[in-house]
């Protein structure tokens, strides 16, 4: 049974953004979890190059698409459709910040992180929803995992208006989606991921000790801490988590104080 609960073996998923970071981190995990993984990222080149990577593991496809409009993510359902019909997980991950004085924040920063961070995963699950509802059963739920942050549930020194906004924004959605959707077994849930090595979080990646040095853990994130819960959402272990977002940041959103020496 435990050997079971776990596994993804037989079932159909696509992570966005799976070229690097987070969401190669998953990737890898679902594919070594017995999934077929199609992996969507912006860059072609990255894309392929993560997909023959991690198919050394398992079964994993490239499929490259920028999705930071509704007609991307649309072009990227297609695709789900024409090659399988089906989808039995989405993980929306892709995501975009910026950071820049209050005085001085452009539209042009508001727009990318606001359309990449709540848009586009709307839009692309309405696009996956009748993919999603065909592999659904009551006994195995299709799964829907948003990537959030712990910047939606609490606030960083840095001035990343828009991408604060996106990821409180995100959870709440997530929230909302899982209302609607789980009357077609189809579970929504959310992932608020803390300090992890990535692109998008260089301060982990480049300054890891004074990172480490300021979660109540004294590490920053490592991959199968972001895989291992990944899985647990998409798997049958997490068949009966529905809507609700887990913080996976070594503690920093409910268990650090104020005053805690550094």
């Amino acid at each position: 049974m435990i050997e079971n609960l776990f596994s993804l073996k037989g079932r159909v998923a696509l992570v966005t953004g799976g070229s690097r970071g987070i969401g190669k981190m998953i990737a890898h995990g679902f594919v070594e979890s017995g999934a077929k993984v199609y992996i969507s990222a912006r860059k072609a080149d990255a894309c392929d190059a993560t997909a023959a990577e991690l198919s050394k593991f398992g079964q994993c496809i490239s499929l490259p698409q920028d999705i930071s409009t509704v007609a991307g993510a649309k072009m990227l359902a297609e695709e789900i459709y024409k090659r399988e019909g089906k989808l039995d997980i989405l993980v929306n991950n892709a995501g975009a910040a910026w950071a820049a004085d209050f005085d001085e924040f452009p539209e042009s920063g508001w727009d990318k992180v606001m359309n990449l961070n709540v848009k586009s995963p709307f839009f692309l699950t309405q696009a996956l929803h009748a993919a999603l509802k065909k592999a659904a059963s009551a006994d195995k739920p299709a799964k829907v995992i948003n990537i959030c942050s712990i910047d939606g549930i609490r606030l960083n020194p840095m001035e990343t208006y828009s991408y604060h906004a996106s990821k409180s924004s995100l959870l709440y959605l997530t929230k909302r989606l899982a209302a609607r959707l789980v009357r077609d077994n189809i579970i929504v849930t959310a992932i608020a991921p803390g300090p992890f090595a990535s692109e998008m979080n260089r301060a982990a990646r480049d300054q890891e000790a004074a990172v480490a040095a300021r979660t109540p853990m004294r590490r920053i994130g490592r991959a199968e801490d972001m895989a291992g819960t990944a899985i647990f959402l998409a798997s049958k272990a997490g068949d009966y988590v529905c809507g609700d977002s887990i913080a996976v940041d070594g503690g920093i959103a409910y268990a650090d104080l104020p005053d805690r020496d550094a």
